[in-house]
Parts: C-alpha cells; structure tokens; sequence
C-alpha cells in the first residue's frame, strides 16, 4: 500500500513538472532568421545580426492577444530602455502569423512599437532551441475574441551572449517575473564587461 501510494506520488509530481526541455546555460544557441514585426511594420529579423551588436533575448510565448503574452509583451515594452542600456536587444517569437503579429507589435497596449516579434509559423526555430510545439484546442479565442489558429510553444525565454552562448534559461515563472529575471541577466552580463 505505501509502495503503491508512493509511487502515485511520484508520479504525480513528475506530471506536474513544467515541460520545457530547452537549451540550457553554456549550450549554444541555434542561428535563425524570420519575418519579424516592429511597430506594425514586417522586416527580415537575423538572430546573427543582432549578436553582432551585443547580447538577445529571445523570449518564447504562447500567442499574441493572449493573457499572459499581452502582459509579458507590455512589460518588455516598458523596460526596453533598460535592456538597451545593458547593450542587450529582445526578439519575441511565438506561432503567430505575421499579420497577427503586426498588429500585436503596434498595439500600445502590448509591445507598443518597442519590441519586434517574428512568425515561426512552422515551430522549427521554437523546435531548434528544444522547445515543444503543441496544438491549441480547436475553439480558442483571444483578448479579441478572434479565433486563434495555430500552435504554441510554452513561455521560455533565452538570453544569449555575443559569442552565441546561452547565458540563461528562464522559463515556468509568471510572465512580469520572466522579464525580470531577463533584464537581472542581461545587466549582469553588462557589469561584467565593464
């Protein structure tokens, strides 16, 4: 009975677990490019490019018009200031069309013209840095009330060094702590070139 009880457990807390598989510190991050957005306007986003002028963070999320994403997307906003001071850019990827995404970037609400995000219609950049992509139940809606029509990818966000290194992982936090914990790691890394 205890050995039964034991393993339910056991089992249990495994389940629980988040399930993101992802690169992780000292791994180096995979080179991609994809259409992006910024303020409502589409442009060819090169991951290669922005290592050039200092460290990116690459922020996973679930779906533009979205709970959690609007909120995450608003708190990069208004702290992309500060990770330009620590010489650090920020890259939101998710599923989304880049129609959906124009609109999302240029919304004032949420990325207000001060984050670019790119299309990974496909999951193969979220698929490069091990992350699952999973269908969303047929039915969803966004904040919008329009139908979301494509896959998603847990909340997992990427700092990388210039060199291609991953400095940081974060992922399963709330999403105003992950840019948090983003901008902690990006402004660390400024501190130590100094």
């Amino acid at each position: 009975m205890k050995r039964s009880l034991l393993s339910s457990l056991l089992l249990a807390s495994v389940l629980a677990t988040p399930a993101f598989a992802a690169l992780n510190e000292g791994d180096k991050a995979p080179e991609f490019s994809a259409q992006a957005s910024l303020a409502g306007k589409a442009f060819n986003y090169s991951f290669r490019d922005a290592l050039k002028k200092g460290p990116v963070v690459v922020y996973f999320y679930p779906s533009a018009f979205t709970g959690g994403c609007n909120l995450q997307a608003h708190t990069f906003a208004e702290n992309i200031d500060k990770f330009s001071a620590a010489g650090a850019t920020v890259i939101g990827v998710s599923l989304d069309s880049i129609k959906r995404l124009n609109a999302f970037s240029a919304d004032p609400q949420y990325c207000a013209s001060k984050v670019a995000v790119a299309s990974d219609p496909d999951g193969k950049i979220a698929k490069s840095f091990n992350l699952a992509v999973a269908d969303v139940p047929a039915g969803r809606k966004d904040t919008r009330g329009e139908d979301i029509d494509h896959g998603r990818v847990d909340r997992v966000t990427f700092v990388v060094k210039p060199d291609g290194q991953v400095a940081a992982t974060i992922g399963g936090v709330a999403p105003v702590e992950n840019v948090e914990k983003a901008l902690e790691t990006v402004t660390r890394l400024a501190s130590a070139r100094r």
